[in-house]
């Protein structure tokens, strides 16, 4: 019998630990409906989902943390919260030993604990799993503990380590989305100061409906691509001179200065979907998810051609989804595997999905899960 998240993560708990678990806490994945990549700094639009990871757990009388997921099976791993160092822990450990060490590092870590895991957001599918496993962890061991830390340092603990111990070179999105998420909103996030604003993102008011289709081309932002398309980012803006993109997305000019035709095509996209970010933004401000939601193709457009981030998969169910009356689609994460998002009139859902899988099964790949893409609040403890 398949169990809820919520309380397979207390069932497993109660599995493996023998007790029954105190607390329990989500944190949500995410879809960045357009923006980015967070990186360079720029302007991001993404919203918390209603699915995400949950952690069961309680506190342990030594310093010790025993981490087990039901995703992952085998034993628990058992970790000395004192030696962790960045590269001391591999897998998928490494996301909760790296929180661990970035909260012991910053002061903020009571002891050890027992930790169960579970999820009902598929990893790998460019939704921010490993951030939400990392937003869940980071917020029930200072529940735990009764350790208060405000949301936006909690999210920047979450990213360290994912940077720093996990090895993983993100930006701060996924981990602000996690924390700072509102139900009917997405969050206007500049990625150079953190700060939000929140733009008003309810789809069924207006007769919409969102759709995540998870491609099943499995995303792994580990594994070398991610970081070669941001070292592409870095290398153009120390070309022009500046710290990040994101000090030249008001010069549509600046690409015609890079000689290196990679380079401007990388610049190009990035100043132009910075824009586009913002025109998004304002459109949803002044209620016209219609016109915003054309914008997602121009986006996703770009990233195939330009930026060079889609896969065939994503590409197909984007043309898909647009030929059978979609309002507008684009791929969301960190590229080369994983989602798209998409908008339509509520009444054309069943259209949708059937044309994107219409579309993959004569490619003969892998039939595409979807998943509701509906705006959600953000982490939160909901146990005991």
């Amino acid at each position: 019998m398949n169990v809820p998240a919520a309380a397979g993560a207390a069932q497993l708990f109660n599995e493996r630990f023998r007790r029954v678990p105190p607390l329990t806490t989500f944190a949500p994945g995410r879809v960045n409906l357009i923006g980015g990549p967070d990186y360079n700094e720029v302007f991001t639009l993404p919203f918390a989902l209603g699915v995400g990871v949950y952690t069961a757990a309680a506190r342990r009388d030594d310093r010790r943390l025993v981490v087990t997921s039901r995703q992952e099976g085998g034993g628990p791993a058992e970790l000395d919260i004192d030696a962790l160092q960045p590269g001391s822990v591999h897998g998928w450990a490494a996301y909760p030993a790296g929180v661990a060490w970035a909260l012991r590092e910053a002061g903020y870590l009571g002891g050890g604990a027992d930790i169960a895991v579970d999820a009902d957001l598929p990893a790998g599918a460019g939704l921010s799993s490993s951030a939400a496993l990392e937003c869940s962890v980071a917020l029930a061991l200072t529940e735990l503990y009764d350790v208060p830390v405000p949301r936006r340092e909690l999210a920047a603990l979450a990213r360290r380590a994912e940077n720093e111990f996990a090895g993983v070179p993100t930006g701060i999105m996924d981990q602000l989305a996690a924390m700072l998420g509102q139900a009917g909103h997405a969050l206007l996030l500049d990625c150079r100061t953190g700060t939000e604003t929140m733009v008003p993102l309810d789809p069924a008011a207006a007769g919409l409906a969102l759709l995540v289709i998870d491609t099943r081309a499995r995303h792994a932002v580990g594994d070398g691509q991610y970081g070669g398309r941001r070292q592409a980012c870095e290398q153009a803006a120390a070309q022009l001179g500046v710290r990040a993109l994101r000090d030249v997305a008001g010069d549509p000019g600046a690409p015609a200065r890079l000689a290196d035709p990679a380079l401007r095509r990388v610049a190009e996209h990035v100043i132009a979907e910075n824009a586009r970010a913002l025109r998004v933004a304002e459109l949803l401000q002044a209620g016209d998810p219609v016109a915003a939601g054309q914008l997602l193709t121009v986006s996703h457009r770009s990233l195939s051609y330009r930026f060079r981030m889609s896969w065939p998969e994503a590409d197909a169910a984007v043309e898909a989804a647009v030929d059978i009356g979609a309002i507008g689609a684009r791929m969301t994460g960190g590229g080369f595997g994983g989602s798209v998002v998409a908008l339509f009139p509520a009444d054309r859902e069943a259209a949708v999905r059937s044309a994107v899988s219409r579309r993959f099964a004569r490619h003969r790949w892998l039939q595409p899960r979807y998943l509701p893409a509906v705006p959600s609040d953000g982490a939160r403890r909901i146990g005991a």
